[in-house]
């Protein structure tokens, strides 16, 4: 009974393809409206999550925006290591200089810092070594570049051979003494300047004019549990420093801001989820009408059939699979509509934005869900057709 139901369902549905098509519209509006969606907000957390990773989560970022005239210096920052929370401590300062060789010459994200930089923000090194300690206590011109400073402003074939190289940062030589490895597309895709460089926290000191004193610096927790009362310390210190000035200072949680942006996105995902989701009501009620229509042009069908002995119960299943056949059908081909969608946007844009098979499976169970809601009342209204009615129907 079921494989004859289906061969009739499918036959009704041939027999009207465009009428077919036109009711299974809806859906796979509503279908390609829940999968992109959903998709592209699940992309973006993925890269906007990269690159919050990439500063890292167990650290703690200070600014002080009113040292009171009395500015941190080094040997004041590193009495810090005495707390019992902290793992690794480094100031930080930043600047956008020239960087020039030969004739290339570009802008350049500039960071001074000191060696436990590198051991908070989890940078690796390819080639050659990173700061040392060395080369902040004498003020030691070196650098520690990116690959894409080495290959456009220094020419090298191998990014390698840009170690032991000079190029001029603000005008003043600086020693390439290592290379970075090479960034993250998703991380990479989201920096406003393409070059970077690290250099001895002295030395930008003497470089640049916005680096008189510390006005910023990273701690990080000897562990995630610590981070807490790595925070409460540093914030005590920095209050006795400043006279208890808590506008002074601002320490910045990034663990904190990790735990808010997913709330964030979940929430977009799920409001963005909601709104396809009405989409495929619409195309639910579309079913139902078109079950209806159906339901009253083949009146005479039920009629004879229920004469010569089909019961309630095989009319019901006859027009519940044909609507859910439609459903699902509108389904498939919203999820193959999605699936092209997203690679276009790839192939313009370079974003990447893979199709979830859990969305791909609640577009399915949702589908199913709306063609057995739709499709319930006129299968029921079919089924509870007199046999006598039905064949007096004159249409």
């Amino acid at each position: 009974m079921l494989l004859q139901s289906l061969k009739m369902a499918w036959s009704s549905i041939l027999s009207n393809k465009m009428r077919s098509f036109l009711t299974m519209l809806g859906i796979i509006i509503g279908v390609v409206a829940l999968v992109v969606l959903v998709s592209v907000v699940d992309g973006a957390t993925g890269q906007v999550t990269d690159v919050v990773s990439s500063l890292g989560t167990n650290l703690l970022s200070v600014q002080i925006s009113d040292d009171k005239g009395r500015p941190i210096g080094l040997s004041e920052l590193e009495s810090l290591r005495d707390l019992g929370d902290l793992a690794e401590l480094a100031p930080v300062g930043n600047d956008v200089l020239l960087a020039r060789s030969g004739a290339q010459e570009e802008l350049t994200s500039v960071t001074g810092t000191t060696t436990g930089y590198a051991v908070i923000e989890g940078i690796e090194v390819d080639y050659g070594r990173y700061i040392n300690g060395a080369d902040v206590e004498n003020h030691l011109n070196v650098a520690v570049i990116n690959p894409a400073l080495a290959r456009d402003i220094l020419k090298t074939e191998q990014v390698g051979e840009a170690v032991g190289r000079t190029f001029y940062l603000g005008g003043i030589p600086f020693s390439v003494v290592g290379v970075l490895e090479e960034e993250d597309e998703n991380v990479s895709m989201w920096q406003m300047i393409s070059y970077s460089a690290y250099i001895p926290y002295t030395s930008l000191v003497r470089l640049s004019s916005k680096a008189s004193g510390i006005s910023s610096f990273m701690a990080s927790a000897v562990s995630d549990e610590r981070l807490d009362m790595l925070e409460q310390e540093v914030g005590d210190w920095l209050l006795r420093r400043f006279d208890n000035d808590e506008t002074a200072f601002t320490i910045i949680n990034m663990s904190t801001i990790m735990g808010a942006m997913d709330q964030i996105m979940h929430t977009m995902t799920v409001m963005l989820g909601g709104i396809a989701a009405i989409s495929l009501l619409v195309g639910g009620i579309g079913i139902m009408n078109i079950m209806l229509v159906s339901v009253t042009e083949r009146t005479r069908e039920i009629g004879i059939r229920k004469a010569i002995g089909a019961g309630q119960g095989t009319i019901l299943l006859q027009f519940l699979i044909e609507a859910l056949m439609l459903s699902l059908m509108g389904c498939a081909l919203g999820v193959a509509s999605s699936y092209g969608i997203l690679r276009l946007i790839h192939a313009v844009s370079g974003y990447d934005f893979p199709m979830s098979p859990q969305i791909v499976t609640v577009s399915v169970v949702f589908s199913l869900a709306i063609g057995m809601i739709f499709g319930i009342y006129p299968a029921r209204k079919a089924a509870k057709k007199k046999p006598i009615d039905a064949l007096h129907y004159a249409g």
